[in-house]
């Protein structure tokens, strides 16, 4: 861990890239790269250079700090989420173009890769070289590695900003959310994990692998101060009933149905009166599109019909943030080139637009 800003500057410098470079291409989406860079800094144009320089204002910027992590690697059906952070930045600053937020830009993300506790030291020496130029740096390679050392300094040098993370695959939400609980922790805040979800993401592991986006809640469960902190909203594609989930792991869920059958009124009744019931201090929302029925999000690896429509899930977070303060937020599995519906670019465009509005509201929540 760093110990000062120029330090952790110089790790942003190392670690990340410019907002939208995340996914490491030479000719692929040039255009809309140059278009995102335009709109963040006026020209698309040395923009190394030109994010090195904004980074600096990064102390004295708004509450609300974005950061792209471009992976898909721990997916496993429809691939092509890791270009969500570039398409949701660009549908945020076409449509939002007043919200308040500061990019500090995408991690390096090695598309191979996706811990580096899966990796051997060759494999880790010859990575190094590659990012850094260095083989014998300390610095970790793979995207989730990396995501969790820089957000360890992130809040250990700025404690009052959040961050608002676009994925990239759910599992990208592991390091993003053990950061954020580890340091809430140290604050003295118990937090809770207000999860929007097709799924129960609580695999132990997946074809061996334990850290992938049908496994991450299950390794963020010992940072929360009791499991019942996470709570799952949306669930409807599981092959176990809600009974296993809640009774194996002690988390909280209210599945899709509920929702239709009970009325939204109801659920939000139940959630935020288990916050005040437990004395939750503040909310970390983990958001997959998927949460949302497929007819308003087929851009993704696995749209699931009888889900929520947007409407009632901004009801559901309306209603958390009246609770409690949300300083902590993401949006997962938005993957713009993926299509069940065979309608193409209007599926593309209502997914991310769907996903747009909800990522305005959360980035908005933590600013305040």
């Amino acid at each position: 861990m760093t110990t000062s800003w120029s330090t952790f500057q110089k790790k942003i410098s190392q670690c990340l890239c410019p907002p939208g470079n995340g996914v490491f291409t030479v000719n692929t989406a040039k255009e809309r790269k140059e278009r995102l860079h335009n709109a963040l800094f006026g020209q698309s144009e040395n923009i190394e250079a030109l994010w090195q320089q904004s980074v600096e204002k990064l102390p004295e910027s708004s509450n609300a700090v974005i950061l792209g992590i471009a992976s898909d690697c721990g997916g496993g059906i429809l691939r092509g989420a890791n270009w969500g952070p570039l398409f949701v930045r660009s549908a945020l600053l076409e449509q939002y173009p007043n919200l308040n937020t500061f990019d500090m830009g995408d991690v390096r993300v090695i598309p191979h890769l996706l811990h580096d506790k899966y990796l051997n030291e060759a494999t880790l020496a010859n990575c190094r070289r590659a990012l850094y130029q260095d083989e014998n740096s300390e610095l970790p390679v793979s995207p989730l590695t990396i995501t969790e050392d820089v957000l360890h300094d992130f809040y250990a040098e700025f404690p009052k900003k959040g961050i608002f993370g676009i994925g990239g695959d759910h599992s990208v939400s592991y390091p993003l959310t053990k950061a954020y609980l580890q340091a809430k922790k140290k604050q003295g805040v118990r937090a809770a994990i207000v999860h929007f979800d097709a799924h129960t993401d609580l695999l132990v592991e997946r074809l061996g692998i334990d850290l992938c986006f049908g496994s991450w809640c299950t390794h963020i469960l010992d940072d929360l101060t009791a499991p019942r902190d996470l709570i799952q909203v949306g669930i409807r594609s599981s092959g176990k009933p809600k009974a296993h989930w809640e009774n194996t792991f002690g988390v909280k869920q209210h599945w899709a149905h509920e929702v239709k059958e009970q009325g939204v009124d109801a659920i939000i009744e139940k959630i935020t009166r288990q916050l005040k019931a437990d004395n939750i201090d503040e909310v970390y929302v983990s958001f997959d599109i998927d949460a949302l029925d497929e007819t308003y999000a087929s851009a993704t690896g696995t749209p699931e019909p009888d889900g929520l429509s947007p409407s009632e899930a901004l009801q559901i977070l309306r209603a958390v943030a009246a609770q409690c303060p949300i300083t902590g937020a993401d949006m997962m599995e938005i993957a713009p080139f993926t299509d069940s519906t065979g309608l193409g670019e209007a599926s593309r465009d209502r997914t991310l637009a769907a996903g747009a509005e909800i990522s305005a509201f959360l980035i908005e929540e933590i600013n305040k």
